[in-house]
This record gives structure tokens, C-alpha cells and sequence, in this order.
């Protein structure tokens, strides 16, 4: 059975365009040229930060974030950068009787944020508040902590194979991997996504499944 559902946040639930828009403006790269270098990074396995150094070989996102907000420019999110159906997933699961969380790696502001959304979830975790990141075990022992404490019992859920369903398997979780974001599109584990659970192009299915799922255990 399926108690808990965990779903990673950028690329997941928050479409990260207008960030990803936001950074080319900042570093004054025409953004498909942005676009094109980050969809290379991500198809070598790079890490995503790779990006801003092709343009800018001494970038450090920590300074950069500082000097954005310093700039008046800070990096954000709001409700318009949430996908359509982001919410009406989360409050499905919610309304399953099933324990519902966001765990991703984001920077200080996001927690705050996420709150803000008012969004039908138990739990927000993020890698600067846990202190802890994705792929890292320590993060998913988090994860389990939150979740109830079997593994077995929970669904990660996330757009990348490598930061996401890879490590969330290895922690004895189920996984689900949709396909949307640069990740989701371009990054491909055949042996990663056949362990998966479930593979989707859109939460709006996923409620369906995991209900699917947990009658025919009942």
C-alpha cells in the first residue's frame, strides 16, 4: 500500500521556465542560447550549474543569488509558476487519506514560499532547511522520517531519474518519474525508469493510479 506521497518541486511541481529565463537575461545570453547549452549539460550528465560557467567561468550561485537580491532581482517563485495541475494533484492524494509532502532541493526562500501557496500538502522539506540534498541518502532518510518511517509505504515522485527515482529506490521507496522538464525530456535511464512504479506525462493521472494501486492491495 501506498500511505505517502513525496513529490520533488522544481520540475516536478513549480515549472522552472521563467526562473531558467530570469538567469539567461541575468548573465545577458540570448535565452534560446541558454536553453541550448543547458539541454547539453543536462544530456552529458552534468551537473545543471555547468551552465552559468560556459558563460561565466567564475560563477558561484551563492554570490550570484546575493547580488541578484542586492540587484533587486531576486530569484522567486509564485502561483503562476505552479503547472495546472500541480494543486488539483496534491489535494486528490490529500483527499485518499494519504500523508502528502514536498522534498526538493531549494535554496532558503523556497520554504517560505511553498507555505505562501497555500497548497494541500503535510509536510515541506528542502534541502536548505534539512540541511541535507538530493541525490544524497541523508536526504531520503529524511524523506522516511517524514513519511512514517517505511519505506515501502511511500511514493517519491520526481522529473529526474538520477536526483529522483535512482536514489529514492535505493532507499527501498516506490518511485514515479514524469516526464516533463528539461530532466524529464532529455536525461534517459532505461534501467532506472523500469524500476519505477509509475512513469506519467502529467499529475493529473496520478491520483487514478495510486488509488488503482492501493484497491487492488486492500
Amino acid at each position: 500500500m501506498i500511505n505517502a506521497v513525496f513529490f520533488d518541486v522544481g520540475g516536478t511541481i513549480l515549472d522552472e521556465s521563467r526562473e531558467f529565463a530570469t538567469w539567461a537575461d541575468w548573465l545577458g545570453v540570448p535565452r534560446h542560447t541558454f536553453s541550448a547549452v543547458f539541454g547539453a549539460v543536462i544530456a552529458r550528465g552534468l551537473d545543471y550549474q555547468e551552465t552559468f560557467r560556459t558563460f561565466r567561468p567564475d560563477f558561484d550561485l551563492a554570490a550570484e543569488l546575493d547580488r541578484r537580491a542586492t540587484a533587486g532581482q531576486p530569484e522567486t517563485f509564485g502561483a503562476e509558476d505552479l503547472y495546472p495541475d500541480a494543486r488539483g494533484c496534491l489535494t486528490a492524494l490529500r483527499d485518499q487519506g494519504l500523508l502528502v509532502g514536498l522534498a526538493g532541493n531549494q535554496p532558503a526562500h523556497a520554504e517560505a514560499t511553498l507555505r505562501a501557496l497555500d497548497l494541500s500538502v503535510d509536510v515541506i522539506g528542502t534541502s536548505h532547511g534539512w540541511g541535507v540534498a538530493k541525490p544524497s541518502a541523508g536526504f531520503f532518510e529524511r524523506v522516511l522520517a517524514e513519511g512514517g518511517g517505511d519505506a515501502s509505504s511511500i511514493l517519491y515522485v520526481g522529473d529526474r531519474p538520477d536526483n529522483d527515482a535512482r536514489p529514492a529506490l535505493a532507499a527501498g521507496m516506490k518511485a514515479c518519474l514524469i516526464r516533463r522538464s528539461p530532466w524529464g525530456h532529455i536525461l534517459d535511464l532505461p534501467a532506472v525508469a523500469e524500476q519505477c512504479l509509475f512513469r506519467i506525462d502529467t499529475l493529473d493521472d496520478l491520483p487514478g493510479l495510486v488509488a488503482e494501486h492501493n484497491a487492488a492491495r486492500g
